[in-house]
């Protein structure tokens, strides 16, 4: 174990080093062309620095899939990362890698290209090593979380139905880095709502009005929120009507839901799905469902996160805490087959925000934990 941890904390220029060569690739989920570019790049880092059997994914609509195998076993242990960012392209030209002191900043950074880095140097240090492992690792890194995964959650769901465990690589949660042991389930549902249009001055009694109906819809909607079981009902977005003096004949809204389990999901989502209409002559129409599954903090979860603790108190001298995120990760698709811990990635902060970085001297801790675990998941 003591080897492992020596061994990575050499690595940490050459760890930035890496980083820097990725985040200086844009890649936006949307621009097929910027991100197949890194994938190779990513393809070419994996066979020099483990080996192992590589697997280009073809993906028409957005980026290719990467997976990879390394080592043998009948079993397998899963690692998920992604590689698009939700940053557009040119930003680095007003966001450029920089570091500043112990903080490398730069877009995609903390989310989630330091991730990936720690996954490839825990596996680097495991193959120099020769660290003996009874399970095979597939690493699957993905073109297109930040914009929900339609390509890949299959891929994913294939992958965790074979797998013993599965490792994320996403950014860990608050300075203290601590590990995200759940993940609220997302519901995303679309309400249309269609009225009579009338004149708003002239004949006002002829109209039912879209935006009334809808107004009292979002009251229902957000009364269904319950912060003790953490199930939260938010309407985000709204649009209706054609001018002042018209009784509104449409209206729409986008609405966001989010669950900690299935349970719950089971119970919520029929009440959003079957609205009524409060006014005669009002027509509703529920689109949507559930788009990332709870991942539940079961006792095979709580195991691995102790696990994790042990060994980050043991070997890396920290405490090690754990969190539950009210946001989604490819770890949902793969909880409901297989024990998910999610939060693998750098400690950092700024996802998605104008300050992202990770902490430069944490990537080589980071690393070791994770091939930590997976030398003892392994075994």
């Amino acid at each position: 174990m003591e080897k492992i941890v020596a061994f990575l904390q050499k690595q940490q220029t050459q760890m930035v080093d890496v980083l820097k060569q990725l985040v200086e690739m844009e890649s936006p989920s949307r621009d097929k062309e910027l991100v197949d570019e890194l994938g190779k790049v990513i393809a070419g880092l994996l066979a020099s620095y483990i080996g192992g059997k590589g697997e280009v994914i073809p993906n028409e609509g957005f980026g290719n899939h990467l997976r990879w195998e390394w080592g043998q076993g009948d079993e397998q242990i899963l690692l998920l990362a992604h590689m698009d960012t939700v940053w557009p392209k040119g930003t680095l030209a007003s966001m450029p890698f920089r570091i500043e002191g112990d903080r490398a900043y730069g877009p995609g950074t903390f989310d989630m290209k330091g991730g990936f880095v720690q996954g490839l140097f825990a596996l680097h240090a495991l193959t120099q090593l020769e660290v003996p492992l009874k399970k095979k690792v597939v690493l699957l890194v993905t073109s297109d979380e930040e914009i929900g995964s339609g390509t890949s959650r299959a891929h994913i769901e294939a992958e965790a139905k074979k797998s013993s465990s599965v490792l994320v690589l996403e950014s860990s949660a608050g300075t203290a880095g601590a590990m995200k042991t759940s993940r609220k389930g997302v519901g995303l549902f679309q309400l249309k709502v269609k009225g009579v249009a009338a004149h708003a001055g002239i004949e006002p009694e002829k109209g039912v009005s879209a935006i009334g109906e809808l107004a009292e819809q979002i009251a229902y909607l957000h009364r269904l929120t319950e912060m003790d079981k953490g199930t939260t009902v938010n309407v985000g977005v709204i649009k209706g009507g054609s001018a002042s003096n018209v009784i509104a004949a449409e209206a729409e809204a986008e609405v966001d839901l989010r669950v900690r389990s299935r349970e719950e999901a089971e119970r919520v989502v029929p009440l959003i799905k079957n609205l009524t209409p409060k006014q005669a002559g009002a027509s509703i129409e529920v689109t949507g469902g559930i788009n990332r599954p709870p991942l539940e903090r079961t006792e095979q979860v709580g195991q691995m996160y102790r696990l994790a603790k042990s060994l980050a108190k043991t070997y890396l001298h920290f405490d090690l805490q754990e969190m539950e995120s009210g946001g989604g990760s490819d770890g949902n698709f793969a909880a409901p087959y297989a024990p998910t811990l999610d939060g693998l990635g750098p400690v950092g902060d700024g996802a998605h925000a104008a300050h992202e970085h990770v902490i430069i001297s944490q990537l080589p801790v980071r690393s070791a934990l994770l091939a930590l675990l997976i030398k003892e998941l392994g075994a």
